[in-house]
């Protein structure tokens, strides 16, 4: 890890960026987000919506013009039968705590631990509105 190397030289590792969502929590499993918390490193998740996934865009359909339509960053074969039903799981969770399903993936991101924030890159002033809305979220009780 290269917090070790840092902390030999009298570098403090302020920030680990990694990828960290409902649909991929490696980092997490990996003990990284504990590690962090622990040696008080910040962690900040990028793709916190899974390039768009995690949002209420491909529940149904593949819209045209996005990027999944475009076959460029994700392609239209990731999203398999059962990734969507179990993003349309989510989907019925995040409603009955009365949020989208962007609100809730980023609440759930925001409240991991050793989370300091997530990065999110939205399209238009609308969707940054929306995504904000994940701050004032319930807490979760139960596990996603």
């Amino acid at each position: 890890f290269a917090d070790k190397y840092l902390r030999e030289r009298d570098v403090p590792l302020l920030i680990y960026q990694g990828r960290l969502n409902l649909l991929d929590r490696a980092l997490q499993q990996e003990g990284i987000l504990d590690y962090c918390a622990d040696n008080g490193i910040g962690f900040i998740s990028f793709s916190p919506l899974a390039q768009g996934l995690l949002t209420d865009k491909y529940l149904h359909s593949i819209p045209e013009g996005s990027r999944m339509s475009r076959e460029t960053s994700l392609p239209s074969k990731r999203l398999t039968p059962e990734l969507r039903e179990y993003l349309i799981g989510l989907n019925a969770i995040a409603a009955t705590r009365g949020e989208s399903l962007a609100e809730m993936s980023l609440a759930w991101g925001l409240a991991q631990r050793g989370v300091t924030s997530v990065l999110v890159g939205a399209s238009s002033v609308a969707q940054l509105k929306c995504n904000l809305r994940c701050i004032n979220s319930k807490p979760f009780d139960q596990e996603l």
